[in-house]
């Protein structure tokens, strides 16, 4: 499983889809709703039912 760093924001994963990292997050402060991958703020803004279909 190998990752193509693009910066210490974001990454492309193994199907080219850009991943924002942890740093990218703190740096925003919030949450954003979306499940992201790498959320510091465990997922405090996404609906219930997104945050089911990530498990």
């Amino acid at each position: 499983m190998k990752k193509a760093t693009v910066n210490s924001d974001y990454y492309l994963n193994e199907e080219g889809m850009l991943v924002f990292t942890e740093a990218y997050h703190l740096k925003r402060g919030y949450c954003c709703g979306c499940a992201c991958k790498h959320c510091p703020f465990q997922h405090v803004n996404v609906p219930k039912k997104k945050t089911d279909e990530r498990r």
